[in-house]
């Protein structure tokens, strides 16, 4: 009897191996390799990381990553928690109520020059949730296109049209006015201008 025991146990101990060895190999090898062919053949692009390259072919970023922009050429992202540093996504967890945000609000409209006459659209002021948001709304990226010609040296309506042309296209539920990536945006301003201004990377 006990060694009938001994048997069974030992059959289904060998039965539980086979069974997690198998589910390791189907669900850790073999169906991620067809999700990521698939991924591979119907989105390239999003498959390989929405990467970005300048005029020279080097990667300068991801279309879906927000980079921090100080220059006064470059258009600016909305402000980070985490400092614009993929490897630390996330929000700050401070109150909107709280006299961390109002402080850093306030620091916003200073930096972009804001007044009562010119108020600072709200997606500048405000970080998102994971503090890499790449795109601005249409009326954050037209706030600042006075600055960006400016510095340039660019036609204000060049840079207007630049910016429309961006937004077109990317209307969502938040914002049917459009949404700008701020660094493909950046990046296709220094290539109309030939790299006139010594680029951000």
């Amino acid at each position: 009897m006990k060694t009938n025991i001994l048997e069974n146990s030992g059959a289904d101990l060998a039965t539980s191996l086979r069974i997690a060895l198998v589910s390791l190999l189907l669900c850790g090898g073999i169906y991620p390799l067809i999700i990521f062919g698939f991924a591979r053949f119907v989105f390239p692009e999003s498959a390989s990381g929405s990467l970005l390259r300048n005029q020279a072919g080097t990667v300068v970023g991801s279309r879906l990553i927000c980079q921090a922009f100080s220059k006064p050429g470059y258009f600016w992202p909305r402000p980070s928690a985490v400092k614009y540093d993929a490897s630390a996504a996330g929000g700050s967890n401070l109150s909107p109520a709280g006299p961390e945000v109002r402080q850093r609000a306030m620091q916003s409209v200073k930096d972009f020059g804001a007044d009562p006459l010119r108020p600072l659209p709200a997606d500048l002021a405000a970080a998102s949730g994971s503090g890499l948001d790449p795109f601005i709304t249409l009326r954050a990226a037209l706030f600042q296109a006075p600055r960006v010609a400016g510095a340039r040296g660019m036609v204000l309506s060049d840079v207007e049209t630049q910016v429309r042309r961006h937004a077109a296209g990317r209307q969502t539920l938040l914002s049917n006015e459009g949404l700008v990536n701020v660094l493909a945006l950046n990046m296709e301003l220094d290539a109309m201008q030939k790299n006139k201004l010594a680029p951000r990377w």
